[in-house]
């Protein structure tokens, strides 16, 4: 299949799936979605199932949750594997980011975990970066993979209440406040979730 019919066969569906159960990159995702009049729907509100992160990479998790979604709903699955990857913990949590969380998604645990291993570690570097993976997948077996990223450094104590997960206590490159301090447009306007969307967009709805 070539790259524009393939590109065509993912503008042209009537509803994109989000493979996530995530609320906050739901709302992040559908919103980066609607200026282009596609319907979104989450997995959830679908009454699909969460399958286990096996993979090993941000791409190989999005692809497996795309994959099933795809296969369980007949429909376009657009999925997302993001984390962050903290430079002195060797890139932990990467694909564990969630995971670090805990089962109760308590990110401030997760936030508590990274700033004790770096205590631990005894290292002043406090650069990182989130990284985000959009994985594309038609039923019919075309697949998409799409990556951007965004570099910054890491402040305690958590600053801030809007966004989610690691947004407290990440500032981004050139910038003063953290992600959580952020509005949406302005988050929207810097995040790794925003950049590998524009590469989706550029590619998949020619803008």
């Amino acid at each position: 299949m070539d790259v524009v019919t393939k590109n065509r066969l993912f503008r042209d569906a009537p509803l994109w799936v989000l493979a996530s159960h995530n609320a906050g990159k739901i709302k992040e995702i559908a919103d980066l979605v609607a200026p282009f009049s596609i319907t979104v729907k989450g997995a959830g509100e679908m009454g699909l199932e969460e399958p286990e992160e096996t993979e090993k990479t941000f791409s190989g998790n999005a692809l497996l949750k795309a994959r099933t979604a795809a296969k369980a709903s007949g429909a376009v699955a657009l999925a997302d594997d993001s984390g962050l990857e903290v430079s002195a913990l060797g890139g932990e949590p990467g694909v564990y980011s969630a995971r670090w969380a805990g089962p109760e998604k308590d990110f401030r645990l997760a936030m508590e975990t990274v700033e004790a291993k770096l205590a631990a570690s005894g290292s002043t570097d406090r650069s990182a970066r989130f990284v985000c993976v959009l994985a594309l997948v038609h039923p019919d077996g075309a697949e998409l993979v799409f990556e951007g990223e965004v570099k910054g450094d890491l402040v305690w104590p958590p600053r801030g209440d809007q966004g989610f997960g690691y947004d407290p206590v990440f500032v981004a490159r050139g910038e003063t406040r953290t992600f959580a301090e952020m509005g949406a447009a302005e988050k929207k306007a810097l995040s790794h979730r925003a950049a590998a969307f524009r590469k989706l967009t550029d590619a998949v709805l020619g803008t």
